[in-house]
């Protein structure tokens, strides 16, 4: 989300350069990021690369479109004529042919979910897309699309991207809980450092510059008093991860990387120290023993309770 917006290309190919020699092979973004210009940017950074269009994934987002402003009547949602248009779209702007991930944004009331399935079918049927999923949708409306796709003989959703971090866990942990269990699918997570508020800098003040402090729905929902009244808990996390030999950040990632149903935990990035930073998880992941994760599920006090189905 930070391409074209916070950084230019310069920046963005030396960060998905960074990712790439670390290991990294999945590159997400989606029609809705600054318009449509993080995709333009990403995709003039892969085509400067040249890499094997077999050594990594790229995917795309489509629901809120990439007109800025108010879209007009079928520039966003998820009819079939803007999955198609904004499908090609994608196409161009990351100048690849085609998307190895296609995901559906949120989920749109205003559209049978019988026709979605029908166009991502379609998709991947003409090569323009290898596997289709969705992104912050109810297990219900999820479960609904599978059972569309069954009935019809069509793609059915073979992944969600959702929100998942120490701080946000009841949907992931929760609702998904018998879908992961009933439908064995895959689950790439974002914002495993809540904008930035499992981070030192958010501990020592040091907000400028955030992503929190460009977008007000970031501002209300993860700073301000939303990061004050959680305050003390990330304050004895940062401890317990200086106590391992790492960062509250690389707790964070690792943290998410333990969970089984979790295939990808997506950061984003405007420093390529940060990226370097961020790869360190991985040497953290095996510190975080039953031990561990059940003294950090203490300090929050906030893991989901799957007997409790009151609210």
């Amino acid at each position: 989300m930070t391409f074209a917006e916070q950084i230019g290309d310069e920046t963005a190919s030396d960060l998905m350069a960074a990712a790439y020699d670390a290991g990294v092979n999945f590159f997400d973004n989606a029609e809705v990021y600054a318009s449509g210009k993080s995709e333009e940017s990403m995709g003039r950074a892969l085509k400067k690369f040249g890499w094997d269009r077999s050594s990594y994934v790229v995917s795309s987002k489509v629901f809120f479109g990439s007109v800025p402003g108010e879209p007009k009547p079928n520039q966003n949602g998820l009819n079939r004529k803007h999955v198609v248009e904004a499908c090609h779209a994608a196409l161009r702007r990351l100048q690849v042919d085609y998307l190895d991930l296609y995901f559906c944004h949120r989920a749109d009331l205003k559209t049978p979910v019988e026709e979605t399935v029908f166009a991502m079918n379609d998709l991947i049927r003409q090569g323009k897309v290898l596997y289709w999923g969705t992104s912050e949708w109810p297990a219900s409306r999820i479960m609904a699309a599978h059972a569309a796709a069954e009935r019809l003989h069509l793609e059915p959703p073979v992944m969600e991207q959702t929100q998942y971090s120490l701080l946000v866990r009841d949907r992931f942990e929760k609702e998904y809980h018998e879908m992961f269990n009933l439908l064995g699918y895959g689950a790439t997570t974002w914002s495993p450092l809540a904008s930035g508020m499992l981070t030192d800098k958010y501990l020592a003040g040091q907000t400028g510059g955030t992503r929190s402090e460009k977008h007000q729905w970031l501002l209300e929902s993860q700073a301000g008093k939303a990061f004050e009244a959680k305050r003390p808990a990330i304050a004895e996390l940062a401890l317990l991860a200086k106590e391992l030999g790492m960062s509250l950040a690389g707790l964070s990632l690792a943290w998410c990387l333990k969970n089984p149903n979790v295939s990808t935990v997506i950061t984003g990035a405007s420093r390529v120290e940060q990226v370097q930073e961020n790869m360190k998880a991985l040497e953290n992941f095996s510190k975080l023993t039953p031990e561990i994760l059940a003294k950090i599920d203490g300090l929050l006090g906030n893991k989901p309770d799957l007997n409790d189905w009151t609210h």
